[in-house]
């Protein structure tokens, strides 16, 4: 059984879901609020409460969730699962990595945390001129495919009004991309605007950081360094020199 509700944007549905789940649940209940939702907003958010005594899918409404969710691929925003059962979750866990938005799952005692996550900011792209060519991007949190959009204006202008373009990547408090379309959004953007960089310095804490940077030395024509996490005057030194 499921039932919907939104909320006051209407572009957040809370799925309450108990018992054993038919394909009606899907045609009369939870197809039509997606639909209706994604007709007034474009993309909405979904937070989908497994409830203890949950029995499972027949396969008729395996079926239908299937078709629901490729017919509507790119209109979810983001997507939070809340729930106890092991198989349910490990079955979250196998399927997040490939659904192209955000996708959190929380126990049954972390519901509210859930909410909360619903509405939060994600992360964000913060650019900072540092004078001639030179400009700081700071990634921030868990970054989203909007917030990539919203910094490519401004990293384009930055690009255009300038002789020459130094960059200085700040991932001290970065958490990684938010689905494979954000992951997908980063790379368009690197493969765009990164050939023309003449210096590149990559400030961060993490290995993984510093072998991106090591990546990304060989196939760029710019100079690379990377700085540790405390020197950030010293990656500024390094890039406007």
């Amino acid at each position: 059984m499921m039932k919907v509700t939104a909320d006051e944007t209407g572009d957040l549905l809370e799925v309450r879901v108990t018992g054993k789940v038919t394909a009606q649940d899907y045609e009369s209940v939870l197809t039509p609020a997606v639909e209706a939702a994604l007709a007034d907003h474009g993309r909405i958010r979904m937070l989908v409460v497994i409830e203890e005594g949950f029995e499972g899918y027949d396969w008729a409404a395996a079926w239908a969730d299937s078709k629901l969710g490729l017919s509507h691929w790119r209109g979810f925003e983001r997507v939070a699962v809340v729930c106890g059962a092991g198989w349910v979750r490990a079955a979250v866990r196998a399927f997040a990595p490939v659904v192209p938005c955000p996708v959190q799952l929380f126990d049954l005692s972390e519901e509210e945390a859930a909410r909360r996550w619903m509405r939060e900011s994600l992360g964000a792209v913060h650019l900072t001129d540092l004078g001639g060519p030179a400009l700081m991007v700071q990634l921030m949190g868990r970054i989203d495919p909007d917030a990539i959009a919203r910094a490519e204006a401004g990293l384009a202008a930055h690009i255009r009004e300038r002789d020459g373009f130094r960059l200085l990547l700040d991932l001290r408090e970065f958490d990684g991309w938010q689905g494979l379309s954000a992951l997908s959004s980063h790379f368009s953007l690197v493969r765009e605007h990164a050939p023309t960089a003449e210096r590149v310095a990559v400030i961060g804490d993490k290995a993984w950081q510093r072998a991106a940077r090591g990546l990304a030395a060989r196939f760029l024509n710019a100079k690379t360094a990377y700085f540790e996490a405390d020197d950030l005057d010293g990656a500024k030194a390094w890039l406007t020199a």
